[in-house]
């Protein structure tokens, strides 16, 4: 059985890999069960990028194939603006980033506030192999929060097949339908064709 090493100390995030990409031939783990600490500075233009850093500073601690989620929000009418930058878009709380997103759209009409949730995974092997996948959800970004449930953006991204915002909806079923589950998924495919 292979054991890969997860760049994240998230449990929730280690708890969906989990679910969906772990087998008879394959394990996660966390950093910490890793017993490594590795906190690398995101350089990256792109979420590709950011993903492929954290998952080679983790394999290089390691010495373990390593995996890493990079996700954020971009919309359309800010250039895909925070995009990368979503978990550092201003100071302050996820509630702040929100407002913070709502006043920078606050003069974009109603019928362009398209954006989508974007999840890249990396995944590095201590041979040099190493790939990504994507996964996107799209949506349109509200003009006031929504729901209680979810995290980050959840609360202004309105998904027009569910007709409710991510914190609407039950987390059994966004897990069934985010943009992680479908970067997982994709991954889970990969790993399949490379016999991994």
């Amino acid at each position: 059985m292979q054991t890969y090493v997860i760049a994240t100390n998230n449990m929730h995030k280690l708890k969906e890999i989990r679910a969906i990409l772990e087998t008879d031939k394959r394990r996660f783990i966390s950093m910490e069960e890793a017993h490594i600490h590795t906190d690398p500075e995101e350089t990256g233009t792109t979420f590709e990028e950011n993903a492929l850093i954290k998952a080679r500073a983790a394999c290089l601690a390691s010495g373990l194939p390593a995996m890493a989620d990079d996700s954020g929000i971009a919309v359309d009418a800010l250039n895909g603006e925070p995009g990368i930058r979503s978990a550092r878009y201003c100071e302050g709380s996820d509630e702040d980033r929100v407002y913070f997103l709502l006043k920078n759209m606050e003069n974009v009409p109603d019928g362009q506030r398209g954006g989508r949730f974007v999840s890249s995974i990396a995944c590095v092997f201590p041979d040099g192999t190493e790939f990504t996948v994507r996964g996107e959800c799209f949506g349109e970004i509200l003009r006031e929060m929504r729901g209680q449930g979810g995290f980050g953006y959840d609360p202004v991204f309105y998904d027009p097949n569910e007709g409710a915002t991510f914190a609407q909806i039950p987390q059994e079923r966004k897990n069934a339908i985010s943009h992680r589950y479908r970067a997982l998924m994709k991954m889970k495919a990969e790993l399949e064709a490379r016999g991994l």
